[in-house]
């Protein structure tokens, strides 16, 4: 119905063209809405007491409009609450099974059970193999020699099965940054490069996008002295810097700019990039509070369909952290992170459609003028 009327205003209306060009402007636009419809989604965390059913969760997913999911692993009575749902979704290989999967074997009978098993009832998007792995990271730096055959041998498993539609990857924090500023300068640490660059290698041979978790709040938190809140909010009234031609009105380009300078000097210059956890606490630290993270939130929502200086005009994968507030997690900030309380209702008006009121925000990406100020 919708594609005959479309053809029945242009046939009588070619007579004047600038109905058609409002017409063609139409189009565009809700393809640009669409676009940003399926641009945003929320991690589904499960380290609560009082977190309701996953029944229920598929439910206000769905009543929510949100279409894609991130789970931290192949939580059974999630998969199974996600038949037929049409949620996409990006399931998890938790760190502790990466030094097993580095065995073909063992990775192949992950895949029958975790993903063969649902599929195509699940919507699997991309199997995130490892989360915020690092060799100079004490607490996972004994997993990082696992995490690129575990990589392998999942990516093998499913295109024997048929599956390899589904891209296979890994998420990364940004400690793996060394420099980030400028952000046209922006380069790995020296110390992470023979264990980050094969993974990029592995990702561009397969044309999988990188996942990278991206907190601004957590660079502000460690340095307010140089950052500032509405830089880290999206509210900054005035770009804030100027680098190679491009003005940085927030902290989120900057930091996404920096992760694409770096993966292009480390090989990785046309890979894509998921943000696969960007959030604000609402209680339990510094800066945390109910308004900011609304703020946050929100603001970032929007700010995902337009892209980045160094990328305009491209929306960007986006999973909002996290769907609910998770009281066995610590420290105290952690356990507030939840765009939802336990018993389903909402913290923050949010529109998941990415369509709701912007502060202080726009999209003025062509500026020639030189840089002019530190973060």
């Amino acid at each position: 119905m919708a594609a005959a009327t479309t053809a029945f205003f242009l046939s009588t209306n070619l007579r004047s063209p600038l109905m058609a060009q409002f017409l063609l402007l139409g189009l565009l636009l809700a393809c640009f809405a669409l676009s940003g419809v399926q641009s945003v989604g929320v991690c589904y965390g499960m380290m609560g007491n009082n977190l309701p059913s996953a029944p229920a969760v598929i439910s206000l997913y769905k009543s929510r409009n949100i279409g894609r999911m991130r789970l931290y692993d192949p939580n059974q009575p999630a998969l199974q609450a996600l038949r037929g749902s049409n949620i996409e979704v990006m399931v998890g290989v938790p760190n502790s099974e990466l030094q097993s999967l580095s065995n073909p074997s063992n990775a192949r009978t992950w895949v029958q059970n975790n993903i063969r098993n649902y599929w195509p009832s699940v919507k699997f998007r991309y199997v995130a193999v490892g989360n915020e792995v690092s060799p100079v990271n004490g607490d996972s730096a004994r997993f990082a020699q696992f995490v690129l055959p575990a990589m392998r041998n999942v990516q093998n498993a499913l295109v024997s099965f048929g599956l390899g539609q589904i891209k296979v990857s890994t998420a990364i924090d940004m400690t793996l940054i060394g420099n980030s500023y400028p952000p046209s300068q922006g380069s790995f640490r020296g110390d992470v490069r023979s264990y980050l660059d094969p993974i990029i290698q592995f990702l561009v041979s397969t044309r999988s996008p990188l996942l990278a978790n991206v907190y601004t709040y957590f660079s502000y938190a460690g340095n307010p002295r140089d950052i500032s809140l509405q830089y880290a909010l999206f509210t900054s009234p005035n770009v804030v810097v100027w680098d190679a031609g491009r003005g940085y009105k927030n902290l989120f380009d900057a930091m996404m700019d920096a992760l694409y300078s770096a993966l292009e000097r480390a090989g990785g210059g046309s890979l894509e990039v998921v943000v696969s956890e960007t959030g604000w606490p609402s209680a339990g630290g510094f800066a945390t509070s109910m308004d900011n993270a609304r703020t946050y939130y929100t603001n970032v929502i929007n700010h995902v369909r337009g892209g980045t200086p160094k990328r305009p005009n491209k929306p960007i994968e986006t999973y909002l952290f996290a769907m609910f507030d998770e009281n066995n997690k610590s420290p105290e900030l952690e356990k507030h992170f939840g765009v939802f309380y336990p018993n389903q209702q909402p913290k923050y008006p949010l529109n998941f459609n990415g369509i709701s009121d912007v502060v202080s925000d726009d999209f003025d990406f062509n500026s020639t003028r030189p840089l002019m100020s530190d973060m």
